[in-house]
């Protein structure tokens, strides 16, 4: 009989130490005893940030700062090596280590001399970690008795050429697939596959942005069309809420493909925000579960909705900047003005969170992360230059004190009085709406205020919703009721 594949991706933080690679290393040996297992992995944690630091120190001239986080990298993982691996196993892989360790060096010292940070060479670079931790997850499984074998993502996901955020080509990905990883497979060989890289049809590095390990599992996950996808991190699932702004958030057993993509667009770090896309077609589940606390059963993500429609979860943004724009001119178009501003934003390569617009007076805005602000006033400021010098277009406004909530659920459209339940939950509270927007999806209703306002009013609609645990004394009644605890 077949045996279920099933892709595993353990994150940072599962991978983090020497202690939770262990950990890691004895999930994936109990899986394999009854699946085909195809894990992937990301960077020790805060290992990515150091790798930037260096090649930023690189091509800013500092050669001491940089030589200095190469010898913290080296530092960190050849401690995990000698923790994880017995004497007689450590000179090969010490070896190996290396190799990939001079190979980033040689890269960063390059931009040394250049002062600058090509894109390219930077996603020659920045899998680094990736690559150190699947060497070390593969070896740490063979010491186990658990056959296994180091596997690049470059040589399995095919991408456009669009550095530092590639977009995956899903069908030649899946001949990769098939031919690199199935053989080993069918060899009961555990392939460990580095996290968020790929390569173009030429061969040229690619990575698919920053916390791309997830994604790289989806596509892997979708490409072997995959039993389910788990995810390994260090929360037990997805929450109501932050936990840190409502201690009784509660763990949704289900979730559907379309709520987890809003809640993660819209801030929530459990997954990366395009990390569904390939799985919901194939309707390929995933589970988020703890490494740290792995009999939990954690958050099932599918296509079918959990419970009535309406709120399941509130999620909030704080890094984010509000950009506001207005005709002067009567005679100007809004709609047209509207649309130039967007073509600015999609040359600028960034997220629009929210777009909320004023017809009678002509004036719009649109919400984007703080990262990228610049760069969209910078092309706002190209593609309105005359209307700006003549005064047709207002001097372009932006708020950096604003934070976005979003209440997420599947059918909220279709809830009658839902919406003015939010509004009057926040208002409660006197924190001011500044701008509102809910999607034709019906998934999303979207509210942005001062971002010292913004816990409160996430707080104010978790309690409103009804999201938190009950208390004793609720369950109690509810059981009393026949109503599940």
């Amino acid at each position: 009989m077949t045996r279920p594949v099933l892709v595993v991706k353990f994150g940072g933080t599962s991978v983090g130490s020497p202690e939770s690679m262990d950990r890691a290393a004895g999930l994936i040996t109990a899986e394999a005893q009854n699946s085909s297992v195809v894990v992937v992995v990301s960077a020790m944690s805060q290992v990515t940030n150091m790798l930037f630091d260096a090649l930023a120190a690189g091509s800013e001239g500092n050669r001491s700062t940089l030589e200095r986080k190469l010898d913290e990298i080296r530092t960190k993982h050849m401690h995990a090596c000698n923790e994880l691996l017995p004497p007689g196993c450590r000179g090969q892989v010490i070896e190996r280590m290396d190799g990939i360790l001079d190979e980033f060096g040689r890269i960063a010292r390059g931009m040394l001399l250049l002062r600058e940070r090509p894109p390219r060479s930077v996603d020659e670079a920045a899998p680094t970690g990736e690559r150190l931790s699947a060497l070390l997850v593969s070896e740490v499984l063979k010491v186990r008795g658990t056959p296994s074998q180091f596997v690049s993502g470059a040589d399995l996901i095919v991408t456009d050429a669009a550095h530092g955020g590639a977009t995956p080509f899903i069908d030649e990905t899946a001949i990769n697939a098939e031919t690199r990883l199935t053989p080993l497979l069918s060899q009961g060989i555990v392939p460990i596959i580095t996290g968020y890289n790929g390569a173009t049809r030429g061969g040229v590095a690619t990575t698919l942005g920053r916390g791309g390990s997830d994604f790289s599992a989806a596509i892997l996950a979708a490409a072997l069309g995959a039993d389910e996808l788990w995810i390994w991190t260090d929360v037990d699932g997805i929450l109501s809420c932050d936990p840190a702004i409502s201690a009784d958030a509660r763990l949704l057993a289900d979730v559907t493909y379309n709520e987890a993509a809003e809640l993660a667009y819209n801030g929530a770090k459990v997954l990366h925000p395009r990390t569904l896309a390939p799985l919901a077609e194939k309707e390929i589940p995933v589970r988020i579960k703890n490494s740290f606390d792995p009999d939990r059963s954690g958050t099932r993500i599918s296509a079918e909705p959990a419970g009535e429609p309406g709120v399941r979860a509130i999620t909030s943004l704080a890094g984010v900047v509000l950009i506001s724009i207005e005709a002067a001119d009567p005679s100007m178009s809004g709609a047209q003005l509207m649309a130039r501003a967007l073509q600015a934003a999609a040359r600028a390569k960034v997220e629009v969170l929210l777009l909320s617009r004023s017809s009678f007076r002509q004036n719009f805005c649109m919400l984007v992360h703080s990262r990228d602000v610049d760069s969209v006033l910078e092309n706002l400021r190209d593609e309105l230059a005359l209307e700006l010098a003549h005064g047709y277009v207002h001097p372009i406004n932006v708020d950096h004190s604003v934070g976005l909530l979003a209440a997420v659920g599947e059918g909220m459209r279709g809830t009658p009085g839902l919406a003015g339940r939010l509004f009057t939950a926040i208002s409660r509270e006197n924190v001011n709406i500044i701008a509102i927007a809910q999607g034709s999806s019906e998934l999303t209703i979207a509210i942005v205020v001062n971002q010292a306002d913004l816990r409160t009013a996430v707080s104010a609609i978790h309690k409103e919703c009804g999201l938190g645990e009950p208390t004793r004394s609720s369950a109690q009644a509810q059981a009393g009721r026949g109503v599940p605890s």
